[in-house]
């Protein structure tokens, strides 16, 4: 493999043990959500599904937080960038020749009821970066075997009417560090820089944003709470068909929010430690 295309799967939001509060919340704010899976790796999840990418609360059961241990090590909130492959193990190769390679490629499947009342196993091949290279979260290739299990469009339609995400933010002292391991991954001219020192990576429907911690806080409000500058994925860009949808679910699920030429704001503090924004399409 010469080259791999940066394209965004899904995002990972680390709820650990409020599985039931985070899913509360993110009804709230305008989400549909599947209902409750659980992965063969111990691990449970609610998603919210869209056009090409989509939104996981991951977190685990009474009982269950030893399985998967590692996972709940990551602060609270965004915690994961995942990216779309074909070939789980094609990546592990190209990750070990870029010197980025953890462990191989990994098999798991969780059962899921389709909206027809059918049953199906949803399964998949991750292969993620050496965890050192990835700051209080991860970045994995997500490889699905099962598409039709996850983006049923029956699950697509939204009250807030989110079509997709189409920013992923990372804050910290040094973007251009931050953003190296991405051009180690894909190549450097997959990463743009900008005037302002912000570096992007377009990701399909998605841009992948490397902010510095002061610029981050301009745009995006306060950072999660316990967030020291080091660098973390801190908030979630979405673009919607109608604000009037988002004001809505909003009003309706009594979540604050705030609104400039940019689009609608909810705070980390509302989002459940990352800041939010819903844009027009």
């Amino acid at each position: 493999m010469s080259e791999l295309i940066p394209e965004l799967d899904h995002v990972v939001i680390n709820v650990g043990e409020q599985l039931d509060e985070a899913a509360e919340r993110y009804r709230r704010l305008g989400f549909q959500l599947t209902e409750r899976g659980h992965h063969s790796l111990g691990s449970s999840n609610h998603l919210a599904i869209f056009h090409n990418n989509y939104l996981e609360l991951l977190g685990f059961e009474p009982g269950r937080g030893h399985l998967r241990k590692a996972l709940w090590q990551s602060p609270p909130g965004l915690s994961g960038l995942v990216w779309k492959t074909q070939d789980a193990d094609a990546v592990y190769r190209h990750l070990q020749q870029r010197e980025l390679a953890g462990d191989a490629a990994a098999s798991f499947f969780r059962p899921v009821t389709l909206p027809d009342g059918s049953l199906q196993e949803a399964r998949f091949r991750t292969v993620a970066l050496q965890a050192e290279k990835v700051p209080n979260g991860r970045s994995f290739f997500c490889q699905h075997l099962t598409p039709d299990a996850v983006w049923q469009p029956a699950w697509q339609v939204h009250p807030n009417g989110v079509t997709h995400i189409s920013e992923f933010v990372i804050a910290s002292r040094d973007p251009a560090e931050a953003a190296a391991v991405y051009g180690q991954l894909f190549g450097e001219q997959q990463v743009d820089v900008l005037d302002s020192g912000e570096r992007q990576i377009g990701a399909g429907d998605a841009v992948v944003r490397f902010l510095s911690s002061d610029r981050a806080s301009a745009e995006w409000g306060a950072l999660p709470a316990d967030y020291d500058g080091s660098t973390r994925m801190i908030a979630l860009g979405f673009r919607t068909r109608s604000l009037a949808q988002v004001h809505d679910s909003l009003a309706q699920g009594d979540i604050p929010f705030s609104e400039d030429e940019r689009g609608v704001h909810v705070s980390a503090g509302s989002g459940g430690q990352l800041a939010l924004r819903f844009s027009p399409v």
